[in-house]
């Protein structure tokens, strides 16, 4: 067998891990740059299926512990100490109007930046990365029902399912939204 010429300071062999490493990296360039599909967070609201663009769901957590806010509405669940930062945790299904959701194995919280920090909502479950074709897209039919109709413009299916096209963005700029107090 034939000496193989290999790095031996320190530095060349950190320098190859991280090359190698960065080769398979999840979300690595050739991953994500696919022509023509629109990537999503897939979440779900009650019997309701949402999705929700990569670039604005920053986080996903189990639901961390919150602590109450005197005088605030029913869907501001409270705040929680998410790494050393205070963020606001809204349950999303109660907020739209669709009742309380229930804190089961399912439950999670998407962490979502908002101007002068984040907020968490609470959604019945997370259900991965959707993709969508131009083709989907382009077959979207409206909104409706009137509770989403703000966050959510158009509705695209893919199998058996119907995923709401819902904007974070609208959701945290809306006055509504804004106003936690009671």
């Amino acid at each position: 067998m034939a000496a193989q010429n290999v790095s031996t300071t320190p530095y060349e062999v950190l320098a190859e891990y991280e090359r190698r490493s960065l080769s398979h990296a999840a979300g690595a360039p050739e991953q994500v740059d696919a022509p023509g599909l629109w990537r999503g967070i897939g979440f779900r609201i009650g019997d309701r299926h949402f999705v929700s663009s990569i670039a604005e769901v920053n986080e996903i957590l189990t639901p961390p512990v919150v602590t109450l806010v005197p005088g605030a509405k029913s869907w501001l669940l409270g705040v929680a100490n998410v790494r050393g930062n205070l963020v606001p945790v809204v349950d999303l299904r109660d907020f739209v109007g669709g009742g309380r959701s229930a804190n089961t194995e399912t439950t999670r919280v998407l962490v979502v930046r908002q101007h002068g920090g984040s907020v968490g909502l609470l959604v019945d479950e997370v259900q991965g990365q959707r993709s969508f074709s131009e083709e989907q897209l382009t077959a979207a039919v409206g909104e409706a029902d009137e509770r989403y109709s703000d966050y959510v413009g158009e509705n695209v299916q893919l199998g058996d399912v119907q995923w709401g096209l819902f904007s974070m963005a609208a959701l945290v700029r809306s006055a509504h939204f804004q106003q936690a107090a009671a």
